[in-house]
């Protein structure tokens, strides 16, 4: 993303100033450019030195109908999505009129920055947020750039920098991954399914561990170990169960003979019954994972970060106050908070749960019901359809269990991790 020239004078003030170049924030200087055009708001997007492909690639997946706003810097798409039970059985999902798409963080910030070549009000500055100083009228920013000091005044400020530390839950655990993305020697991919569960890998006792196989063509395919637990693991532990899934599961041999792998992606996201705040001051929100835009049970977030940076730009671009949206209705957050808590006591399996979670319910009221827009009717009908037992002796300990700092005294579990 080509470099906007950093205002001169100390004290220029913006509508709004956008704190993080991951999705949130780049998703957000999108929406705004998008429904903006000529009479866009003067908007700062500060991100730091290496957010712009410099860095370790990611990718973002979800669905939606074709035509999407991404469409056209999406890497690869599939109508259909598959899913491996742990003795092999297969579950396969037509998406119908949606498709499962998958955005690259590179592609993304080049979009962005054609947004900000397009669109006069929009600028991107590079530096590192030192302080965000709240007031009534308008916030203040001091930023450290390569040219200097510099300090902004904003409306609005949209922070989507991770938290330093989650807030206070009853249940936290942690999804936490690490991708090859592999070419094979011979033809080893399906390319028109993406896998997002192969649990045909040693599982925990707690929790639950897959595999995720993007497969983009078939030679290609970003290949993931994904785990469902209290803490990550280390390095060496997730290349050896990489190892174990290309080369026992799926049969590609091993690494500099049977593939190659071309590059790594790694992350770890929070699954947890936490209160994120939206509202941190008169002036500052945060959003993405810091504003509670991952779903608790799942990890998904690209969706919801859609859905809310839509919501923000509408109310920016019409002088209301830009409150970011609930990210997830509270019955889905209550289902979801005793999900975690069955996983994290062990009453429920995760490897199972899925399992059956992919292969009693219709392609339709699934995907509805992940994506958190399913009706009550079908919620009742994927509970009925879930352990039933289990999750309800979860759901009613909920409110005896107090809400705790992650990394203290868990007096059910002992020491809990810090991430």
């Amino acid at each position: 993303m080509a470099e906007e020239c950093v205002p001169g004078t100390s004290g220029e003030p913006v509508v709004a100033a956008v704190v993080g170049a991951g999705a949130a924030g780049l998703s957000l200087a999108h929406w705004l450019a998008r429904g903006g055009g000529p009479g866009t708001p003067a908007v700062a997007l500060i991100e730091p030195a290496a957010a712009d492909g410099a860095g370790a690639p990611r990718t973002w997946c979800w669905w939606e109908p074709p035509g999407g706003p991404y469409d056209a810097v999406v890497h690869r798409s599939w109508e259909q999505v598959r899913v491996y039970g742990r003795d092999g059985s297969r579950y396969d999902i037509a998406l119908g009129c949606l498709r499962y798409k998958m955005l690259r963080s590179a592609d993304l910030a080049a979009l962005v920055a054609r947004d900000v070549a397009d669109t006069p009000g929009l600028r991107r500055i590079t530096g590192a947020v030192t302080a965000i100083r709240d007031g009534r009228g308008a916030a203040e920013l001091d930023v450290d750039t390569p040219r200097g000091a510099l300090r902004l005044h904003a409306d609005w400020v949209f922070d989507s920098r991770p938290s330093r530390l989650l807030p206070d839950a009853r249940t936290t655990l942690f999804q936490h991954f690490r991708g090859w993305f592999v070419r094979s020697e011979a033809p080893a991919f399906d390319p028109s399914a993406a896998v997002l569960m192969d649990f045909r890998v040693p599982q925990p006792q707690r929790g639950a561990a897959f595999g995720y196989l993007l497969p983009l063509s078939e030679h290609e395919a970003l290949v993931e170990y994904t785990g469902f637990s209290r803490a990550p693991l280390t390095g060496r532990q997730y290349d050896a169960a990489l190892t174990h899934y290309t080369g026992q599961v799926l049969g590609l041999g091993t690494p500099h003979t049977g593939f190659e792998v071309t590059g790594t992606e790694q992350g770890v996201i929070p699954m947890t019954d936490a209160r994120f705040e939206r509202r941190v001051g008169e002036r500052v929100f945060r959003i993405g994972t810091s504003g509670g835009a991952t779903r608790p049970s799942t990890g998904y977030t690209f969706a919801t970060i859609q859905r809310q940076s839509r919501a923000v730009a509408d109310a920016l671009l019409a002088g209301r106050e830009p409150l970011p949206p609930r990210p997830h209705r509270a019955r889905h957050l209550a289902m979801d908070a005793a999900l975690l808590r069955a996983l994290d006591t062990g009453r429920v399996g995760g490897a199972a749960f899925f399992e059956q979670l992919f292969g009693r319910n219709p392609a339709g009221r699934l995907l509805r019901f992940l994506d958190g827009c399913s009706s009550l009717r079908e919620e009742i009908a994927v509970g009925l359809l879930s352990p039933v037992l289990p999750m309800a002796l979860s759901c009613l300990e909920l409110p005896l269990r107090r809400r705790r700092p992650v990394g203290g005294r868990d007096p059910d579990r002992g020491a809990a991790p810090r991430r």
